[in-house]
């Protein structure tokens, strides 16, 4: 999975006699934490991010500059800054315009009485605050796991920042049906993501299934076949094997688009023009979220159905802060009071990972049945995948824009298992045939309902509030936390200075 440096550097003394004393010292912390985070940041793959430390501590004016440049020349895109003693503050400013000033900032410290980094932590931070810097603080021992956790989930929010600043989101096709709530919104995402989007015309993935090996898409039916058996159910006309195939062309084809135009996620338009002249897009989408194919293990590549942009970007961060987890997109589709669960279901992209949480697909495809797609809504015909999903921690999310605005909404959850008899009563009232997240969200109903930006709802196994809210604040996006997590969230001062 994609990543980008993380540099880290310790603050210290300007005084000879007290840097010739300390310096070893801070640098063991220094190196104590880059090995804490090397361990801890590893991502599903088994990738990591590089962690740069800085050559000393920096003690003057000089050193400071050339150990930001040292982390400018490793491309470092985010900065831990430490303080395990007092410092002299001036010495941020040489050190940040070296190695580069809109990058996202730690300062971490220690919380010790004798040698107190937390007094240089905020007379320094105070400087970068005062000048409009939006920083992130953590104050705590080393060996503490709740400061290792805080410090982990930072990182994993500025990695996902810093790594989508540099991307492109491929539009087949723009948003669908006219939901306006799906539209790629260009200036307020580039001014705080980075992101940027091309739109490509559906007519181009169609020629280029023209051109896709057929012994590669018989490789992926004969996988299917495999996997699911007589959970095929074919119906002579809407599902057959060659609409499967069709389908299976299609993602083939949106995969080879993306190589070729550095698409690193995307969005499927599907309707009206492929639901009635090619093929329902869900096996297509589901394949492109799934951790594997039939060509074995692969990393996720978020695609969103109805090409709604604003979901896509949001599985995009929640499948960095995760780690590189496969992401779920979801219709907000029916509330049942009685036993406070949502019924959220939809034809398109959910990953076939969550049917048993697993990364060996014959492991969730025991849980799953390929049914015809509606033809009074899908005309062209082709699978669609149905599975209740497994029980699990969940993090529920959506991005959303208020007067030009980014916002977001974020939500601790799970989704619940539920008795066989239960389950098939409540997707019996929606559609049975479609993949179905029973969810219980950590906030009323009436509270969702009040601030909920789209009818698209999007998740990822974990809780990840924390990392998510982080990466709002360092991108400026606010973060509306739903039910008692929302109630506990410290609102960063630049939030607080900009309502009054």
């Amino acid at each position: 999975m994609r990543s980008t440096p993380i540099g880290i550097v310790m603050m210290n003394d300007e005084r000879p006699h007290v840097y010739n004393k300390n310096s070893a010292e801070n640098m063991k912390v220094l190196n104590a934490w880059a090995d804490i985070i090397r361990a801890n940041l590893k991502n599903l793959d088994g990738t990591a991010p590089e962690v740069v430390v800085g050559s000393e501590t920096i003690t003057s004016v000089r050193v400071a500059q050339k150990v930001g440049e040292e982390l400018s020349r490793a491309n470092v895109k985010q900065v831990i800054m430490c303080y395990n003693v007092w410092n002299f503050p001036f010495l941020v400013w040489p050190f940040i315009n070296s190695v580069g000033r809109d990058i996202p900032i730690l300062s971490l410290s220690n919380n010790n009485g004798a040698f107190p980094g937390n007094v240089g932590l905020l007379a320094t931070d105070g400087a970068l605050r005062q000048a409009g810097v939006r920083t992130h603080r953590i104050v705590g021992e080393m060996d503490d796991p709740q400061t290792q956790a805080k410090v982990i989930d930072w990182l994993r929010a500025s990695e996902a920042l810093t790594t989508m600043q540099n991307e492109v989101y491929g539009c087949y096709g723009g948003h669908s049906m006219g939901m306006e709530t799906g539209y790629f919104h260009l200036v307020p995402t580039l001014k705080h993501l980075g992101t940027t989007v091309r739109q490509i015309d559906q007519l181009l993935l169609v020629k280029t299934m023209e051109k896709v090996d057929e012994a590669e898409v018989e490789k992926g039916f004969r996988w299917f076949t495999e996997l699911l058996g007589d959970r095929i159910l074919y119906d002579g006309k809407m599902l057959t094997p060659e609409t499967l195939k069709t389908q299976i062309r299609l993602y083939i084809a949106m995969r080879m688009v993306n190589e070729e135009k550095g698409f690193d996620f995307c969005g499927l338009k599907g309707q009206r023009e492929l639901t009635e002249y090619v093929c329902l897009g869900d096996i297509p989408e589901m394949l492109m979220n799934d951790p594997y194919d039939w060509n074995g293990p692969k990393e996720p590549v978020v695609c969103a159905t109805e090409a709604d942009s604003y979901a896509a970007v949001t599985m995009q961060m929640l499948k960095y802060i995760s780690g590189g987890l496969p992401t779920l997109f979801m219709d907000v589709r029916l509330y049942h009071p009685d036993l406070d669960i949502w019924d959220w279901c939809n034809s398109g992209n959910h990953s076939s990972y969550y049917a048993a949480l697993s990364m060996d697909p014959r492991e969730n495809f025991k849980r799953i049945t390929f049914h015809p797609a509606l033809e009074f809504y899908f005309k062209a015909g082709g699978a669609s995948m149905e599975y209740d999903a497994a029980p699990a921690k969940m993090t529920f999310a959506r991005l959303g824009v208020w007067d030009d605005k980014p916002y977001m909404v974020i939500m601790s959850g799970e989704s619940v298992e539920l008795p066989a008899d239960v389950r098939k009563k409540l997707n019996s009232e929606t559609d049975p045939t479609w993949p179905h997240v029973h969810a219980r969200i950590d906030a009323s109903f009436e509270e969702f309902l009040n601030v909920f930006p789209s009818n698209h709802v999007l998740g990822v196994a974990g809780d990840h509030v924390r990392a998510l809210t982080y990466l709002c604040e360092i991108a400026g996006i606010t973060p509306i936390i739903l039910g008692t997590r929302g109630k506990e969230r410290l609102a960063p001062v630049w939030e607080r200075v900009a309502s009054e």
